[in-house]
């Protein structure tokens, strides 16, 4: 089982901590860092010798909001996956945010099977989108124009490249896309790559952004 090294950076000093206790009552999680603001979070990150994995944070703080600590982690430590624990369930936030990189957003009334299972998720596939993101970013691009297949998205992929991406999207891992698909893993990793640079984008979540936006996916997604 891996291991992952989690950040919480809340100002809400009780839901901070109870969620530090949640953290490490699970085997293979490890809290790594605990901070009240951004700004705390990146002087810890400054002199931090220990890889982060997944930074959880919220978005009303001191000093640095989420969503400016969101665009710092994105453009400094992009190797750190963003988790966005709220209150605000604001549509436009929910697209906003995933549109600049987070690879998840949850509201603060979650339940905690939901909390784990979205880290654990984000951790394996680097993305979990409940049916409240999906819903949002379906809702943020309702004035597109309808697509009724790839030729009509801003860009032309592949049979191959499709399929990949919809397994992804799937939340299909390297090994598991490669036996879908009798095909080998290398090959999945360069498909995974030239989706990511073709589409340019920078993370598997907005592989999964696109192919929302663009109705790539059929409707139970």
């Amino acid at each position: 089982m891996n291991h992952i090294n989690i950040a919480v950076v809340d100002d809400q000093n009780l839901f901070r901590q109870s969620l530090a206790l949640l953290i490490n009552s699970v085997e293979n999680f490890s809290l790594v860092a605990e901070c009240s603001s951004g700004k705390a979070f990146i002087d810890t990150l400054r002199t931090f010798n220990v890889a982060i994995d997944i930074a959880i944070i919220d978005m009303d703080m001191p000093e640095m909001n989420g969503i400016e600590l969101n665009k710092y982690l994105q453009s400094n430590h992009p190797d750190i996956k963003v988790i966005i624990l709220t209150v605000h369930s604001n549509e436009f936030l929910i697209s906003q945010m995933i549109t600049e990189g987070a690879s998840s957003y949850l509201v603060k009334n979650c339940d905690k099977d939901e909390l784990l299972l979205t880290i654990n998720s984000v951790y394996k596939t680097g993305f979990y989108f409940n049916k409240q993101i999906v819903k949002s970013l379906r809702s943020s691009a309702k004035n597109r124009p309808a697509l009724q297949d790839l030729s009509g998205a801003p860009i032309t992929l592949s049979k191959r490249e499709s399929q990949v991406l919809k397994l992804l999207c799937k939340e299909y891992n390297n090994v598991e896309i490669a036996a879908e698909l009798y095909i080998s893993v290398r090959t999945v990793e360069g498909h995974r790559v030239g989706l990511i640079n073709k589409i340019k984008c920078r993370t598997t979540a907005g592989l999964v952004l696109f192919a929302i936006k663009y109705q790539l996916l059929d409707a139970s997604f």
